[in-house]
């Protein structure tokens, strides 16, 4: 599979256009609802010494998240046998649910899906999720399979590209990527630092499952479908203090430093500006900008940088207020907001993630 990535990669430089068609997008949520004053006040009850903080679960910009265990399971400590056990169950009903409606969606069945390509970073599973699921659901024994974990919040960019690309290398296949993050299980109540406590104001869980066929894209018959026409990446040297994971006996720790605002703010309109310049592109050329809603303070930065207003990057914040930040789910959620509501165009999806990444991503809808 790494060879038709590859060989993939070659074709898009050759042709410089990617043109894979997006056929469908599915999203899912757990059937628990928190608003965010019950989580501010949970919080708080683990974690009273930051009660001068409350305000900070206020001014978020987020009134709902879903969580896929009861708020009362969040409040006791938990061990990885416990978490994992959670991830696995939980992750493969949202996986099995989004992946039946992108193939509906999309007017496939389950033996006509070529390629899976399953991203998640919130959980561990070995088999990998993507051989839980052919298992459930009845996949083609000769289906190949790409397991994807470490991009955390840019993971909806960079897993749907690498899928795009396997698509592009594979011209005519069906591939179906899902993205699931279950960010509520990483909450461990026996963290007394500020990170763990400014996490539980922000993630919440959810799953994507979109289908891709290279073929598609330029067919003469039928409704038009939107198209991925280019992807790239930005990887800042030395960041990574940034975000990401620390693996500590009891779960995965938060690491989310306060300079990530500051980062975005110096560094993202240059990297931007080259993607853009690679692809013979200006952000002149776009109809839309689909931001992966991180939080308020993302979302405002790269706004001011980019030279958005709030209405031109309404789809990441109404996302952002129902779901809250869902890690790689959260901007794949933005792009199905956008195609919900009618819009049109060329659009730009970005992302971040740890390394310190970013991720971009030109659609036509």
């Amino acid at each position: 599979m790494l060879d038709k990535i590859r060989d993939g990669v070659a074709a898009v430089r050759r042709t410089e256009a990617l043109d894979v068609a997006i056929l469908s997008v599915a999203t899912a949520v757990p059937p628990h609802v928190l608003s965010q004053a019950d989580a501010a006040a949970r919080a708080l009850i683990v974690a009273p010494q930051f009660a001068r903080l409350d305000c900070l679960y206020a001014n978020t910009g987020i009134e709902t998240r879903h969580v896929c265990e009861t708020a009362d399971w969040y409040l006791s400590p938990r061990t990885w046998e416990e978490r994992t056990a959670s991830f696995q169950r939980h992750a493969l009903d949202l996986l099995e649910e989004v992946a039946a409606d992108a193939m509906a969606e999309a007017g496939l069945s389950i033996d006509e899906i070529d390629a899976l390509v399953v991203n998640s970073t919130t959980g561990l599973a070995v088999p990998s999720l993507d051989a839980m699921l052919i298992n459930r659901m009845g996949f083609r024994p000769d289906i190949e399979r790409l397991p994807i974990f470490g991009f955390g919040c840019g993971g909806g960019v960079a897993g749907l590209a690498r899928a795009a690309l396997l698509a592009r290398a594979m011209p005519g296949t069906n591939v179906l990527f899902l993205t699931v993050e279950l960010c509520s299980l990483c909450l461990r109540v026996n963290d007394p630092g500020i990170e763990m406590f400014i996490s539980g104001a922000l993630f919440g869980d959810g799953a994507v499952g979109v289908v891709l066929n290279a073929k598609a894209a330029g067919r003469a018959l039928g409704p038009p479908v939107p198209r991925i026409l280019a992807n790239g990446e930005h990887f800042w040297p030395g960041t990574e203090h940034i975000m990401g994971w620390d693996i500590l006996s009891d779960g995965f720790g938060i690491v989310l430093s306060p300079d990530l605002p500051n980062l975005i703010r110096a560094r993202l309109s240059d990297a931007l500006d080259a993607f853009l310049d690679r692809h013979r592109l200006s952000r002149t050329d776009f109809d839309g900008f689909l931001l992966h809603p991180g939080g308020r303070k993302v979302i405002e930065t790269a706004g001011k940088v980019l030279g958005l207003s709030e209405h031109e990057l309404r789809h990441s914040w109404e996302v952002l207020r129902r779901f809250g930040n869902m890690s790689s789910a959260t901007v794949l959620f933005v792009l199905a907001e956008a195609l919900r509501s009618g819009a049109t165009g060329r659009h730009l999806l970005t992302a971040f993630g740890p390394g310190f990444s970013a991720y971009f991503m030109v659609v036509e809808i």
